[in-house]
């Protein structure tokens, strides 16, 4: 009678702990979801790591304008690049991310914070894909580019111009220089990171019958990857699993 007693009082506890260890993975995973819509809430980031490949994929999102050295109002959508600097920083120093998925629906911005996320994006030895989403127009560009692989969806658009002056008049050769240089730093950067032609794209930028107070071409969806500039249309379950097969190919690669 007693050895029974005992077993029934060993039963109880193991589903007292078995209980408890319930509760505390729900409070784990509810202080985790917290802190994701945290995230998502004020830079417009998330870890993505619930995949049946175990990866742990980061989303940055580029949305808006993207925001430079001044500060736009407060009813402005905007991507700040001081917030995604030290981010893209630290994915590159971390052991844990595998690869980045970054979505984009910006109407474009300042030009060198558009370039310095650029830059930085092309330069992660991680696994990178874009998605463009809406669209990613004027500096937006460089950014969808700058991944290892690109998407765009159907009905995503991309506007292809060159710098805008916003109506400064320029009354001296070297402010003419300087945007030319400012233009030559863009389309390099473009046509080094996809497989459009530095004449075509020039071709696109200088298009004087499409957009009616401005020069230069809208391309929507198939548009831009049969201009050389996006690799493949396709949403986010083709960014995602091409994202996958690429940090499994890398993985391979580094045994």
């Amino acid at each position: 009678m007693g050895a029974k007693k005992n077993d029934k009082s060993g039963g109880g506890k193991d589903r007292e702990n078995t209980n408890e260890e319930r509760r505390e993975e729900k409070e784990k995973q509810h202080d985790r979801e917290k802190h994701q819509d945290e995230r998502i809430g004020e830079v417009g980031q998330i870890t993505l790591d619930e995949n049946a490949s175990h990866h742990k994929i980061h989303l940055l999102s580029i949305i808006g304008e993207i925001e430079g050295h001044d500060n736009l109002s407060s009813t402005s959508k905007t991507t700040k690049y001081e917030h995604v600097l030290p981010q893209l920083a630290a994915i590159e120093d971390s052991e844990e991310i595998d690869g980045v998925l970054i979505l984009l629906n910006t109407m474009g911005g300042d030009v060198e914070a558009g370039l310095a996320i650029a830059e930085m994006i092309a330069s992660l030895s991680k696994p990178t894909v874009s998605l463009v989403l809406g669209g990613s127009h004027s500096i937006g560009v460089p950014i969808a580019v700058s991944t290892d692989y690109s998407y765009i969806v159907p009905t995503g658009t991309m506007v292809i111009h060159p710098v805008r002056l916003n109506g400064m008049v320029i009354g001296v050769q070297q402010t003419f220089d300087y945007f030319r240089q400012i233009q030559d730093r863009i389309t390099g950067f473009v046509c080094t990171h996809c497989r459009i032609s530095k004449s075509r794209l020039e071709e696109l930028m200088m298009e004087t019958g499409m957009l009616t107070k401005d020069v230069g071409t809208i391309l929507v969806g198939s548009e831009a990857v049969e201009e050389g500039i996006i690799c493949q249309v396709g949403g986010i379950s083709d960014a995602v699993a091409k994202l996958h097969d690429m940090v499994d190919k890398k993985t391979a690669d580094t045994k």
